[in-house]
């Protein structure tokens, strides 16, 4: 039935079946949740082999990983992660379990103690602030609000974020000193981004404050659905043909790849700013978790290694991405709302109508069935137009996410007909 088409009475016989699904559901009792990207059990279960796998010898060819010092990390923890995001090992640091933490840690000590000195610190600006394609990351936006930094939202399209946007924010205020990037399966929506863009963001210091910096977070740079994946443009290659190397800080983990709890985090950039990073650095820590490093590389040596385990994890995810996608294609039409079609990562995102994903959120909720808050991927919480909702198929088993998907698109078609309803 064409929604535009039906006449009242058909609308609410309509709405009428649809309250009677999900009463049923309801009476199910279910207790689902689809609000976070954290790994299945079956996902960690590939990494079982860190258990053990040093069998006492604790010895690195640079260290002894038991021991204090090391403050970058092990080389060989260090060449992993240049070559996952395509850096310089000496100006790539292997750190603890949470590329997050560096992060905020990078960002601190730029808003506190400047990039390359007390004078470039963002505190000393009148309104810092900071662009954030979106829908995106919710960790990122906490970060940023945390420190005071205002936040402004950047269309993200297809390619990645609309650059002709960003640039002319840019040129129209010296006080935008950053802009956050998911490069590769952008979350969440999926979005790899086109080489004309990386080349474009390469650009972006030639006509910015000198102390604006890029957070360049490829968390999902192996994270690949699909045989012959996206290939992502290499940022730092792109900055040093352009000159701007100070401009991006690069981030990247493990833990989506072994263990969540226990992964390694990855930051590189230009040699001033890793050792400008470093004075804050050493303060916190005399030196990351390098037992865990050293385990880490015994398990995954090198990127091909790697590649190869998350063949893996990708056997394991792609069908619950089916499984969305399948109850989205099967039960909603461009009536009910999009969606993308990632082809990596751990996110599906759905756009229903304007002014509907609070009110799908809830009834959803009240189903036994537990999403991200909507307005998450957007800065302070708030969604402009009340649409957008993440779908996190990786943490339940299958059979739970295709229950889930039923109340979802119940909620979501329940809630379209009670808003053309309602005129």
């Amino acid at each position: 039935m064409q929604l535009t088409q039906a006449t009242p009475a058909q609308l609410r016989e309509f709405e009428q079946t649809l309250s009677q699904q999900y009463a049923e559901l309801q009476a199910q009792g279910l207790k689902l949740d689809l609000t976070r990207g954290k790994p299945s059990a079956e996902q960690l279960n590939l990494a079982d082999a860190l258990d053990g796998i040093l069998a006492g010898d604790y010895q690195a060819p640079d260290a002894d990983t038991r021991n204090y010092g090391g403050l970058r990390g092990i080389l060989s923890a260090r060449e992993l992660g240049a070559e996952l995001l395509g850096t310089d090992v000496k100006n790539t640091l292997a750190g603890g379990s949470s590329s997050l933490t560096l992060m905020f840690m990078v960002l601190l000590n730029q808003y506190q103690f400047g990039c390359r000195d007390e004078a470039s610190a963002w505190r000393h600006l009148k309104a810092p602030k900071m662009l954030c394609p979106v829908p995106g990351y919710d960790r990122h936006f906490t970060i940023t609000e945390k420190l005071g930094i205002e936040m402004i939202n950047v269309t993200m399209n297809d390619d990645g974020p609309d650059m002709d946007q960003v640039e002319a924010l840019i040129k129209a205020d010296d006080e935008i000193i950053g802009m956050w990037c998911v490069p590769k399966y952008s979350n969440p929506t999926g979005t790899v981004y086109s080489d004309a863009v990386v080349d474009r963001i390469a650009k972006l210091g030639l006509i910015a404050n000198p102390s604006f910096r890029v957070m360049w977070d490829n968390a999902y740079a192996v994270h690949d659905l699909v045989e012959n994946p996206p290939e992502l443009s290499n940022i730092t290659e792109r900055c040093a043909a352009h000159g701007t190397q100070d401009s991006v800080w690069q981030f990247a983990s493990t833990s989506k790849i072994t263990f969540a709890s226990a992964g390694i985090s990855f930051f590189a950039s230009s040699e001033a700013n890793v050792l400008n990073f470093e004075k804050l650095y050493g303060v916190s820590t005399i030196g990351p978790d390098k037992v865990n490093q050293l385990r880490t590389i015994k398990l995954l040596p090198d990127l091909a290694s790697m590649k190869a385990h998350m063949q893996k994890h990708s056997a394991i995810l792609k069908p619950r991405f089916d499984a969305v996608l399948e109850a989205l294609d099967n039960e909603l039409g461009e009536e009910f709302g999009t969606w993308t079609r990632p082809q990596g990562g751990y996110f599906v995102s759905l756009d229903t109508k304007p002014g509907l994903a609070k009110t799908v959120v809830e009834l959803a909720d009240a189903a036994g069935v537990k999403l991200t808050a909507a307005g998450a991927p957007f800065p302070y919480g708030k969604d402009p137009d009340n649409c957008n909702i993440r779908i996190s198929p990786s943490f339940p088993p299958l059979h739970e996410l295709e229950t889930a998907m039923k109340v979802l698109v119940t909620c979501v078609k329940l809630a379209t007909i009670r808003q053309q309803l309602a005129g």
